[in-house]
């Protein structure tokens, strides 16, 4: 990459910058989850392959920045993972996947803590560009957790539920409107209310 980013290197890759590359990434993981889900090993070793180059791509511009680059990188998630399992690294005691959980978001919020990167709210660390109903799904996870919420005791099947959600996203395209863009839109709303909701509880 760094030949490819020299002056005598590539022009394509030259010109490129974070911003410009931010969607490639988001492809890649794309590709690469349909390579999982069709338990394709020749095509998920490639696009892995693909993925890895997007952090390669990113780590040389930050070096020739003198931000960061890959081996501080690959420190940086290795500490993180020793950090965030004291039970296996450590002498800390879990009996379920649920203590596992709690104890990694108790570290994460000490990591952050004090931090231009905290999070004070329960609700924080959903990334902005999810897909609309990933986003509400990972809302609602959080808002739960935090007894903002509580558990939905429905009836359906999975099958039902399928259909009901297929059913709505052809309702909105019927009628000119976006599910995505709708479902985005009362996801933002909804994190409104339950952050206000958090702060009544706090005061």
């Amino acid at each position: 990459m760094a030949r490819l980013r020299a002056p005598d290197g590539c022009p394509w890759d030259r010109e490129q910058t974070h911003r410009s590359l931010r969607f490639h990434a988001v492809e890649e993981v794309y590709e690469l989850m349909e390579a999982i889900e069709d338990g394709d090993d020749h095509l998920m070793e490639e696009e892995l392959g693909d993925l890895l180059l997007q952090v390669i791509f990113h780590c040389q511009l930050a070096r020739e920045r003198g931000a960061f680059d890959f081996e501080k990188v690959a420190r940086h998630i290795a500490d993180k993972l020793i950090r965030r399992h004291p039970h296996v690294f450590g002498d800390v005691k879990v009996k379920d996947v649920d203590e596992v959980w709690a104890n990694w978001e108790k570290i994460k919020k000490a990591e952050k803590q004090g931090t231009k990167h905290a999070r004070p709210s329960a609700l924080d660390g959903i990334p902005r560009h999810l897909p609309a109903l990933l986003r509400a799904e990972k809302l609602v996870k959080k808002a739960r957790k935090a007894g903002m919420i509580p558990v939905a005791r429905g009836s359906r099947s999975k099958a039902s539920l399928a259909k009901e959600l297929f059913a709505l996203c052809g309702e909105a395209q019927a009628r000119g409107w976006s599910a995505e863009v709708e479902l985005r839109a009362e996801t933002k709303r909804r994190e409104r209310a339950l952050r206000r909701e958090e702060l009544r509880r706090a005061s």
